[in-house]
């Protein structure tokens, strides 16, 4: 059998599988089910669990507010790599004393030998090394790439947000940290942009504010969080590294107010609200309702916990956030809804994630390393920018703002709620929720030995009796996204958000998540080898074959001058 027929078959076999699987690879989002939750076709209006539903509405076919969020993509760079000026083969060097005519003939074998093993045995494996990974590193870039890409073909969401530790060290030269950012922006994300900075310096007590859906450049904009990786924990935060990263990546606090455009709440909700204002005022003229909005928070959560490297950082951050919590609509105006996007985790007890509580520091002070933030810092947040209470006479009787926590970090993911029971049925939530040894030895107990109630987390629940209880319970959800990385299956995060009418007073924005995974980055690698195996493979074997029948006729032509010759020496014989 010919080479050339061995390798058709062969690639007859390769072929439909290279199809399928690279089918497979480029449709992901579509097989994996990749979308964005989307709001029932009907519901009732019902203002409250005790009054009848008035009438129906009809919701939107799809979200206004799609948000793909994505995390801790950690690009890491070429620190590893041999330095450009390095010579290729420093075990070379030594060789020009051979030249030496003064050197024994003794000396120079002994250095000729060194010289020859210290080549096989460090030159050679450090530049395959450094091959190995400047391969690993492209390849690494565009299977992040892929996924944006792909995803953000296929959901269609109005707006992205990459959760922190964008890059993968804090340490890291100011070169490289440019390097990086062009890769993160060239490759990673090609297409996208920075926020521009006209919206997130527009933080003079009020939000930039814009109608949902009017900038359609939010579609290739990027919201991008300060982790870790990026900027550093407290201990090692400081200005020049928060300089280099707003450069590159946009503010690390801010926020952002959109507006649901042409909305007008249903006649009988607004003109008992109106006649309402009007009494409460003694004016007697209508007060409008402002219009329903989203409000997203980006939070610098790196210096929330003490102690920090630069105090005038940390109180730059606590600065915004009491910004942001005194320019808030009142607790009890659940036609907005507060979408808080930050890195680190709040506080948890042991056991509810994959990351348990865990602080170290540096010696002479500072954070060092941090898996949530503090009981503290995690309280302020929860009461302070949701307005959550455990107090029943508080605002709103203390359930707060509509909203939902989005973090990065915990590389595993997990999904949450944060509550704090007030009631019997909240206590036997309470009891399922691990407890928080800092948390018990912070507990105290009142006047009438009753143990002050504590915040604790849950993992996120569909049950109806549970769901039930949380509702009359101070709650909020949070996200803790699992990280885009290759070996953790490349996730992706879909939070939804529409507004109905149908809840509450004057209706309620509705935020539902959902996630997905492309798979280890093994996956994208065996297509791409296999597709360019396969190609190989069939340009090999056309040439091959061309060479083959070249033989051929070339083999033929030669036979038949041979045949030729033999007739005219026979005929030569007979005459």
């Amino acid at each position: 059998m010919q080479l050339s027929s061995f390798l058709f078959r062969l690639v007859r076999f390769l072929l439909p599988v290279c199809i399928v699987i690279t089918t497979w690879l480029h449709l992901y989002p579509i097989f994996h089910r990749c979308a964005f939750p989307t709001p029932p076709s009907t519901r009732p209006i019902c203002t409250s669990q005790t009054q009848p539903c008035k009438s129906s509405t009809t919701l939107p076919t799809i979200a206004p507010f799609r948000l793909l969020a994505l995390g801790d993509p950690q690009l890491e760079g070429d620190s590893s790599l041999p330095r450009p000026g390095d010579p290729v083969f420093p075990s070379l060097e030594p060789l020009h004393s051979i030249l030496d005519a003064t050197q024994p003939l003794a000396d120079k074998w002994a250095t000729l030998l060194t010289a020859i093993s210290s080549l096989f045995a460090h030159d050679i494996p450090r530049q395959l090394n450094g091959f190995r990974k400047r391969i690993d590193l492209w390849g690494n870039d565009y299977y992040l790439a892929h996924i944006y890409r792909r995803l953000h073909w296929w959901t269609d969401p109005t707006h992205v947000t990459v959760l922190g530790d964008l890059l993968g060290s804090q340490w890291i030269s100011d070169e490289e940290f440019e390097r990086r950012g062009w890769r993160f922006w060239n490759r990673v994300f090609e297409g996208a942009e920075r926020v521009p900075d006209e919206i997130m310096d527009a933080q003079e007590g009020e939000p930039w504010t814009e109608p949902l859906g009017e900038d359609k450049a939010w579609k290739r904009r990027v919201i991008n969080i300060a982790g870790n990786h990026d900027v550093g924990y407290a201990g090692d935060l400081s200005e020049h590294r928060v300089e280099r990263f707003e450069r590159l990546f946009g503010r690390v606090n801010w926020e952002v107010e959109f507006t649901l455009p042409n909305y007008t709440y249903p006649a009988t909700i607004e003109e008992d609200n109106t006649d309402s204002d009007a009494t409460e005022n003694g004016s007697g003229q209508d007060q409008p309702n402002p219009p329903p909005s989203l409000r997203l928070i980006i939070l610098n959560s790196m210096n929330l916990d003490t102690s920090a490297l630069s105090p005038s950082l940390q109180t730059a951050t606590y600065t915004f956030l009491n910004t942001a919590i005194t320019s808030s609509r009142p607790v009890d105006d659940h036609t907005t809804a507060t979408i808080l996007l930050t890195h680190i985790p709040l506080h948890k007890a042991a056991g509810v994630c994959v990351d348990p509580p865990f602080f170290d520091f540096y010696p002479g002070g500072g954070v060092k390393e941090q898996n949530h933030l503090s009981a503290h810092a995690s309280k302020g947040i929860l009461e302070g920018v949701f307005g959550l209470s455990k107090y029943e006479n508080a605002p709103g009787r203390g359930l707060g703002r509509r909203g939902v926590v989005v973090t990065g970090h915990d590389h595993e993911g997990c999904d949450v709620v944060h509550f704090i029971p007030r009631s019997s049925s909240a206590s036997s939530l309470a009891e399922e929720a691990p407890s928080s040894s800092s948390s018990d030895s912070e507990s105290k107990l009142n006047d009438s030995n009753e143990e002050e109630p504590q915040w604790q987390a849950m993992l996120t629940s569909t049950d109806d009796l549970c769901l039930a209880t949380l509702n009359s319970t101070p709650h909020i959800r949070e996200i803790t996204l699992r990280s885009m990385m290759g070996e953790f299956g490349g996730y992706a995060g879909f939070l939804s958000a529409w507004f109905d009418e149908g809840l509450g007073e004057l209706g309620e924005w509705r935020l539902e998540f959902q996630s997905c995974s492309i798979g280890i980055q093994h996956w994208w690698w065996a297509v791409h080898i296999l597709d360019l195996v396969t190609f190989g493979m069939v340009a090999f074997a056309v040439v091959l074959r061309v060479w083959e029948v070249a033989q051929m006729w070339t083999w033929m032509l030669r036979r038949r001058v041979v045949i030729e010759n033999e007739k005219v020496t026979v005929n030569a014989k007979v005459k």
